[in-house]
């Protein structure tokens, strides 16, 4: 499977959104629907092309149950 989260690790279980997507410029709307990922060294290039590969339609999925999607005028 692949593992991904939300926010920041040093954040867990917290409702604001990424102060460091924040800071880039990201609004409110935008770093919450944000995801991260993370690599190890134990990460192959077969992973990454797994993820790459499965990652769009999960996208399109959560995308289309959103309430909030559409209102939050994110493209992508």
């Amino acid at each position: 499977g692949i593992a991904c989260a939300t926010g920041a690790a040093c954040s867990s279980g917290s409702v604001d959104p990424s102060h460091v997507l924040s800071a880039i410029g990201l609004s409110n709307a935008q770093a919450r629907s944000s995801i991260r990922f993370s690599l190890g060294r134990m990460t192959s290039a077969e992973d990454i092309d797994y993820a790459l590969e499965v990652i769009p339609a999960v996208v399109e999925r959560l995308r289309s149950v959103s309430p909030n999607y559409k209102s939050a005028g994110i493209r992508g």
